[in-house]
Order: C-alpha cells, then structure tokens, then sequence
C-alpha cells in the first residue's frame, strides 16, 4: 500500500472492532455512507467537528483498499 492509513484503527472495545478514524468512535463505514449519500466534506466535518479533512481522505482511501483484496477460500483436504 503506498500511503500509510495512520489514522486508521482498530480496537476490539471500540465500536466492536470495525475500523474507526484515531481511536474515536466514528467508523471508517460511517464517513463512506456519508459521502455515498451525497454530504460533502464540510457537512461531515460540521457534524463531527473533532475530525479533519485527512481523516475522510483516509477513510476514503482504506476502503479502496478493502475492496481490492480477494478473500480466498480455504478449502479442507
């Protein structure tokens, strides 16, 4: 992956381990259904004030990313 998501976590207490943007309670799904529902950046940040414009970048960019992995199967001999 070339950027580091550095503001991308996980933590199995916080919102059952979904990743969430540093450590808040705010999930990585609920910034892209945001944005997939037409708000734009501002309205996101005037609703979570606590955030920042690299945090929705990299919410954006960590969901590419997840939609690009092939999950393989395993298969039992």
């Amino acid at each position: 992956m070339e950027k580091i998501l550095n503001r991308i976590t996980f933590n199995p207490q916080v919102m059952g381990g979904k990743p969430c943007l540093r450590g808040l309670r705010v999930t990585v799904g609920t910034i892209v259904g945001l944005l997939a529902a037409g708000h734009s950046f501002l309205e996101i940040l005037d609703a979570y004030p606590y955030l920042e414009e690299e945090d929705l970048r990299q919410a954006l960019s960590y969901a590419a990313w997840r939609v690009e992995e092939i999950d393989i199967p395993v298969v039992a001999l």
